[in-house]
């Protein structure tokens, strides 16, 4: 799923945040790259998949013709139900989040600081948006995990210093996995803990905007 010196492939970058979900964890995926996670969870290992829209307890992403016309996750793409599976009010959903029965939620973003400040409802120049369930996920979790980009698609990079844009949350963020690596927020600056194979700290620095910190082990990202 990467070849050496290539950026990591969004399934890999989910496969990798799939492996942090503990057993019997109820898990919250925001809408895009986050929803890839549920066809990754580990073996042997039963993770709760939770979705604003109250389906609760669902799996793997379905293919075209296993596809139910309301079975859903929050991104609106159909999956598959689990033997556990319940149907519940949207109220209710929004219940779990907020009474903090979520492990964690994994949401994309535009933008990450070394403060464990995110942003990934508006972006600079475009009017329209809203910040949506993504302020509960955020506020509710017991955990934050970012799923993103590293950088812009003109080059520009998202882990920050400070961030720029509207915050989603302040200080919530536990992990951020890019297509270069898997990063902690650590006050003053993100502690890379796995690096993209064939890329160099150095590489990773250049393309950030914030200080970057690799772990004393630091290892290439497996799954």
């Amino acid at each position: 799923m990467t070849e050496p010196g290539r950026r990591l492939t969004r399934d890999l970058m989910a496969a990798r945040i799939a492996a942090e979900f503990g057993d019997g964890w109820v898990v919250n995926l925001g809408v895009g790259m986050p929803t890839r996670c549920s066809d990754f969870v580990p073996e042997g290992r039963d993770v709760i998949f939770h979705a604003e829209n109250g389906v609760i307890g669902y799996g793997r992403n379905a293919s075209i013709e296993e596809a139910g016309r309301y079975v859903v996750n929050g991104g609106a793409q159909p999956v598959l139900l689990e033997p556990i599976a319940s149907i519940v009010h949207h109220a209710d959903a929004f219940a779990i989040i907020r009474r903090g029965l979520l492990d964690v939620a994994v949401l994309g973003a535009y933008e990450a600081a070394v403060n464990g400040n995110f942003a990934n409802w508006r972006i600079a120049g475009r009017k329209g948006g809203g910040i949506g369930g993504a302020m509960d996920l955020a506020v509710g979790a017991k955990q934050v995990f970012l799923l993103m980009e590293h950088t812009t698609r003109d080059g520009r990079p998202r882990l920050l210093e400070r961030c720029a844009l509207p915050l989603t949350a302040a200080g919530v963020v536990t992990l951020v996995m890019t297509d270069l690596g898997l990063f902690e927020p650590a006050g003053d600056s993100f502690r890379l803990r796995e690096i993209a194979p064939g890329f160099t700290v150095d590489e990773v620095r250049q393309l950030s905007g914030a200080p970057i910190v690799p772990v004393p082990d630091l290892s290439e990202v497996t799954v």
